[in-house]
């Protein structure tokens, strides 16, 4: 990966450092941890009379916490006495979804360890909890696994990768965030029949691209920050050179999902009907009609949904009119939580939006960490659109929320310009650049909300391996932990206690 590496070392370590306000104390005084890293339980309060340390103390301080948490802390995992039955915890996380989809989403955690690993949030928030953590917090996106990096439009029409799931996004440790997507890199290549020597070097890179990035963007301002994307074209990914390889799956990858619009998927999952208009076509279990008193109420919930959105796009929005509610089986993890596509149309019938309408749950790392601040933490699809605003680079300009029946949901558009990187597929350098590049689009998301320069500091500058080191062993741990775990959860469905439904699309 030395390609990749200098590209970002020559992009990063030359930038000079921006003027910075003057010290409030003294230069050679050392700021205390705890006043440098404020928390972000403050947030959205503003005060414009106070700045902010200059980023290097800030540096420091972060550098300061290694000697309370050193990096090999973290490659430890632990074998605590109280860990709770696996099983018990994914039963738990049941509770309150739609009780004829929990086999559909057992059978689809059943299908491998890295199917399992996504539906098993909740059991890796219990683990991380009891491990060491840096004390610096971010907006975390708290499912930052694989599957949940990808390709997306802009209002502008560019295709971007970024991170594209927010269901359990939370303030929390960014580590915690960084630790999910090396295990998820480490099981899924090891699924995919990597070597292991390649698993542990995909994880590697991964965290050094979180290093690399994190200390490119500790001196930056934050409007910078703020500005940065990550367009998908046949040469780079933002800052890194691809391979031949690399750029062949990057160039089909992005044919691919432009191809994927509102009026594609018209033809895709809606027929006519006889009066001329447009419907669902059923394909249960996965796409069912809802009847109609739930119809009224989605179309009562958008409408108050439109209230969530900036006043201009209420304009667009009103020139539409829904013509057909669906249910919908999404994902993994979100099987059996109520989720509805709405389709309308606008100028003429051939003028599609979809909806997609999803209930937001609790996050699975809630009951360990004080959670999001207010009023965010008031309105479950809220707090999902809320983190997805803060971390993506480049968002749907139709995000919102409302509340259908009392239960919290948020609102996006579904497919549109949407695409996939095959991680877990791939070798060699496109391999490693992948992985550097999930890494780094990670560090780019904390840096909008968390403390680049601390963050900085307690990674330090990536020349040394420690953390590097400390994490591939942590995954390579978890990988382990995580097989076990599935394995219960495979002996629970031969012995019955879990329920197993056949999935129509496998």
């Amino acid at each position: 990966m030395d390609q990749v590496r200098n590209d970002e070392t020559r992009d990063g370590a030359a930038l000079p450092a921006p003027e910075t306000p003057a010290p409030k104390t003294p230069a050679s005084e050392t700021p205390a941890a705890d006043v440098v890293l404020a928390p972000l339980a403050d947030f959205p309060r503003i005060d414009l009379r106070v700045g902010v340390e200059p980023w290097d103390k800030r540096r420091q301080a972060g550098k300061a916490l290694r000697a309370e948490v050193p990096h090999a802390d973290h490659a430890a995992l632990r074998s605590e006495s109280d860990r709770p039955d696996p099983v018990s915890l994914i039963e738990a996380a049941h509770e309150g979804r739609q009780a004829h989809l929990i086999p559909l989403r057992v059978a689809r955690m059943a299908t491998s360890p890295f199917a399992f690993l996504r539906g098993a949030a909740h059991v890796m928030a219990w683990d991380l909890s009891r491990g060491p953590r840096s004390g610096i917090d971010v907006v975390m996106n708290g499912d930052a696994h694989i599957d949940n990096f990808g390709l997306f439009g802009t209002p502008q029409r560019d295709i971007v990768l970024d991170l594209n799931d927010f269901d359990e996004v939370t303030v929390g440790p960014w580590e915690w965030d960084l630790k999910r997507l090396a295990a998820g890199i480490m099981v899924a290549t090891a699924e995919a029949g990597a070597p292991p020597d390649a698993q542990r070097g995909a994880v590697m890179e991964a965290v050094s691209g979180y290093q690399r990035t994190m200390r490119r963007l500790a001196p930056q301002g934050s409007l910078d920050v703020w500005y940065q994307t990550t367009v998908a074209d046949a040469r780079r990914l933002g800052r890194i050179r691809m391979d031949a390889e690399a750029s062949a799956v990057v160039t089909r990858a992005v044919d691919k999902a432009r191809r994927k619009n509102n009026r594609s998927l018209l033809g895709q999952i809606a027929e006519r009907r006889t009066d001329g208009g447009w419907r669902f076509r059923a394909e249960p279990p996965i796409l069912t009609p809802v009847d109609d008193a739930t119809r009224q109420s989605i179309v009562t919930g958008l409408e108050h949904y439109a209230e969530t959105l900036p006043r201009e796009r209420r304009f667009m929005l009103n020139r539409y009119q829904v013509v057909d509610v669906a249910h919908r089986v999404v994902g993994v993890g979100s099987v059996g939580t109520r989720a509805y596509v709405a389709l309308l149309c606008g100028n003429s019938d051939r003028d599609a939006l979809f909806l997609q309408v999803k209930e937001a749950v609790r996050p699975a790392n809630a009951p360990y960490l004080p959670g999001m601040p207010e009023p965010y933490a008031g309105h479950e699809g809220e707090r999902v659109i809320y983190g997805q605003r803060l971390l993506q680079a480049v968002g749907d300009p139709l995000l919102g929320w409302t509340s259908i029946d009392g239960r919290p949901f948020y609102v996006r558009q579904m497919k549109n310009l949407k695409g996939a990187i095959p991680l877990a597929e791939m070798s060699g350098l496109s391999l490693l650049t992948f992985s550097y590049a999930y890494g780094a689009l990670l560090a780019r998301a904390h840096a909008r909300t968390g403390d680049a320069a601390a963050i900085a500091g307690y990674c330090g500058s990536g020349k040394q391996p420690d953390l590097r080191e400390a994490l591939a062993d942590w995954a390579a741990a978890y990988a382990e932990r995580n097989a076990a775990d599935f394995q219960l959860f495979r002996d629970a469905i031969a012995s019955g206690r879990l329920e197993a439904a056949e999935d129509p699309c496998l």
